[in-house]
């Protein structure tokens, strides 16, 4: 059986926002672990392969003659590259973990504060100018990434997601409400 620790690795990756990001490196039997875990039709049909090839594997080692060398590198690339391929799809479909869905979140709650002028401005205090900000920002986010949902973005897309956080703007209509909100004297 393998070692669990030596499946999943931790590490650091520098983040295109400045910062690092947490990171976790998997061998084959941590993605197989993983994977075994996902529901839906793709996750099924890796599942029914995955059982497949081991089937075909037992069924091979039951048999009085054994495989030779290039039959066994051969059975086994069989299996590897149609693995690999649901790999992909499956990295390129999946939507963002919760660590990479709280990273997003505050990325975006903190541009929304920034947009606004500060968590002590006018404009942060008006719900409704909030909201509508949040809004603003959501609906840019659904056009640029067709997603109906944040959590929703595929993994490889993260990195993307961060960088339009960091360079969208609100509509020039938005602005002036902020504006005209923020320029408002507070009533004591």
């Amino acid at each position: 059986m393998s070692n669990f620790g030596q499946m999943f690795i931790e590490s650091n990756q520098p983040a295109s926002y400045g910062r690092d990001r947490r990171i976790y490196y998997m061998n084959r039997d941590g993605f197989s672990l993983l994977a075994m875990g996902f529901t839906g039709k793709k996750a099924l049909q890796f599942k029914l392969k995955y059982i497949d090839a081991f089937n075909q594997m037992e069924k091979q080692l039951q048999q009085q003659k054994p495989l030779s060398l290039p039959e066994q590198i051969g059975l086994i690339a069989k299996g590897y590259e149609s693995l690999s391929a649901d790999v992909e799809d499956i990295k390129n479909r999946m939507g963002l973990p919760s660590n990479m869905a709280h990273s997003f979140s505050k990325k975006r709650n903190a541009k929304i504060i920034n947009v606004l002028g500060g968590k002590k401005s006018n404009a942060y205090r008006d719900k409704n100018v909030r909201a509508k900000t949040y809004r603003a920002l959501f609906s840019s986010y659904r056009e640029t990434f067709d997603q109906d949902r944040y959590n929703d973005l595929p993994m490889k897309d993260f990195d993307k997601a961060i960088d339009f956080v960091n360079n969208w703007y609100p509509p020039f209509e938005l602005q002036q409400e902020i504006r005209r909100a923020n320029a408002q004297l507070a009533i004591v």
